[in-house]
């Protein structure tokens, strides 16, 4: 995006937070940490920054460039806090929207959160707070090793020579969302020493995710008042290394327009597998 468009777009200003690298590979835990052992290591700093309204921009946004896009998708979903609906049907639909999206061969969704924050105070629905630190869900080692944790090893072999990628499907439960919207990065604006790769400890087996350091070439959207209806497309891996986006650094956000009475949002994402046919290289 050149910046005299960028200059004609509405756009907020928000503090987003992200990580000060100090040299030392954080560390989070996501259950009660061993004795002794803190129970997440790194330091966040504020950084306001311009937030552009992305809905001026819909017909330019590529998963390939941008690292997301944002389209209708209408789901028979009745209730997304119940976790086998979910599965049963929502993830059936998930599948063909990415499928259709990207034009792969296979696609998995593998897992899927929902996130309001009184629901997570209050215990209720498996349901976490909003994200607001600056991250991106998978790594240079982590997208590989999500393949082979959840594919038989023949097939996972197999799939990992060829193209494949991590897509993120994120909507609102319920619209429009005027609380913590989510904010994403152009990934053409994110340079490879932005990325800080965060240990996730899980009982069984450690995780890795991208924490980012700040930087004045960020360029942020988001797509204000989203709809039940409306879902974000957000790139979180792509194994080709060949100039397009293969990282997209995404964050909840507090909108300095958001009304008072603004209810909380709620929100669910999926997380989707999508593996190409060895021809398919073309930029969606």
């Amino acid at each position: 995006m050149d910046n005299d468009t960028m200059a004609g777009l509405q756009h907020v200003e928000a503090a987003l937070n992200y990580l000060v690298n100090t040299g030392e590979k954080p560390v989070y835990y996501l259950y009660t940490s061993p004795p002794g052992t803190p129970q997440q290591t790194g330091r966040y700093t504020p950084h306001t920054t311009p937030i552009y309204d992305g809905r001026a921009i819909l017909e330019q946004l590529s998963l390939d460039r941008h690292g997301f896009l944002l389209t209708r998708h209408e789901s028979r979903v009745v209730n997304f806090y119940d976790a086998h609906e979910v599965q049963a049907v929502y993830y059936p639909e998930v599948e063909r929207l990415v499928k259709e999206v990207t034009g792969a061969a296979k696609v998995v969704v593998f897992d899927h959160n929902v996130r309001c924050a009184p629901m997570a105070r209050r215990g209720e629905h498996g349901a976490q707070e909003p994200a607001r630190v600056v991250h991106n869900d998978y790594t240079v080692r982590s997208g590989p090793q999500r393949v082979r944790d959840l594919l038989e090893a023949e097939e996972a072999e197999a799939r990992l020579r060829q193209r494949f990628a991590q897509i993120n499907v994120w909507r609102p439960i319920r619209g429009p969302v005027e609380d913590t919207p989510l904010a994403v990065c152009d990934a053409q604006s994110i340079a490879p020493q932005d990325f800080v790769a965060m240990d996730l400890k899980y009982r069984d087996r450690t995780g890795e995710v991208y924490m980012v350091t700040v930087s004045r070439h960020h360029r942020w959207y988001y797509f204000p008042h989203m709809q039940r209806n409306e879902v974000i497309l957000l790139k979180g891996y792509d194994s080709l290394e060949d100039g397009r986006a293969r990282f997209t650094a995404h964050t909840g956000f507090d909108d300095p327009t958001s009304p008072p009475e603004a209810a909380a949002r709620e929100s669910i994402e999926a997380r989707t597998l999508v593996f190409f046919a060895p021809e398919a290289t073309a930029q969606h």
